[in-house]
């Protein structure tokens, strides 16, 4: 049976580490495969053409083989296009290859979710502070909708009852959007923020829909998505999340 081989196909580093003294296996992220574990034979040699290239958050195209688990590396190039990103930045996007790790499946593609990624790692390179917000914000409400996690914003998720415009509604990880009262206002919008945020998921372009008609509540979400990501990865705090935070305290 002849080997599959793979070729231009669009892709990022998500983590890397050792397989032998001179090899690496990566796990990357794949616009038609998904996420694909490969190994990068002679990778850590000083003279491999793999060692400057296969460097996360960096658009590459990679060429690879095989039919096993874990598939060999034939070639790999740097695609361009921005700079890397540094500080805050850096750290928000070693978090969001932490949640791909985390939430998706080898092997199964996901084209919509590297093209908002691709994006999401464009506006963190920009240097732009409030980029760095919006894309963190977009990119977790689009992977939550595309890998299943997230509940319809146009309604209550227990009742299916639509949301009343000025009533405030919380996005809870265990039951999903819910009603409370005025005097239980954390982590909550009104109706018709919700559903601007539904419209705006399920339009067409939906990262820059996100961006153009909802940034600021965008920045509002910060909270109640981690908790909500959180529950689904099973962890009390993101391990790229943690390190934020003790940064943040040095």
């Amino acid at each position: 049976m002849a080997t599959k081989r793979i070729a231009d196909e669009p892709a990022y580093v998500l983590h890397r580490y050792d397989w032998s003294e001179t090899s690496l296996i990566l796990e990357v992220f794949t616009r038609h495969h998904g996420r694909v574990a490969l190994v990068a034979k002679g990778a850590k040699r000083p003279t491999s053409s793999f060692r400057p290239v296969l460097l996360p958050l960096q658009p590459l195209s990679l060429a690879f083989g095989g039919d096993g688990d874990i598939r060999t590396l034939k070639s790999a190039e740097w695609v361009g296009g921005h700079v890397m990103p540094t500080g805050e930045a850096l750290l928000s996007g070693y978090y969001l290859n932490e949640l791909l790790m985390r939430l998706t499946a080898r092997d199964d593609p996901h084209p919509l979710v590297f093209d908002v990624y691709a994006a999401a790692v464009r506006l963190l390179a920009s240097g732009d502070p409030d980029a760095l917000q919006w894309a963190l914000r977009g990119f977790e409400l689009l992977l939550l909708k595309e890998m299943g996690l997230l509940p319809a914003l146009d309604v209550q998720t227990l009742t299916l009852k639509p949301l009343l415009p000025d009533d405030c509604y919380a996005l809870v990880p265990e039951a999903g959007l819910q009603w409370v009262s005025h005097d239980h206002l954390r982590n909550a919008l009104r109706g018709e923020q919700w559903q601007a945020l539904h419209a705006a998921l399920n339009a067409p372009s939906p990262l820059a829909a996100l961006l153009r008609e909802c940034a600021d509540l965008l920045v509002q979400l910060q909270r109640p998505l981690r908790l909500l990501l959180n529950y689904h990865c099973g962890v009390g705090a993101l391990r790229t999340r943690q390190m934020m935070l003790d940064l943040q305290t040095l």
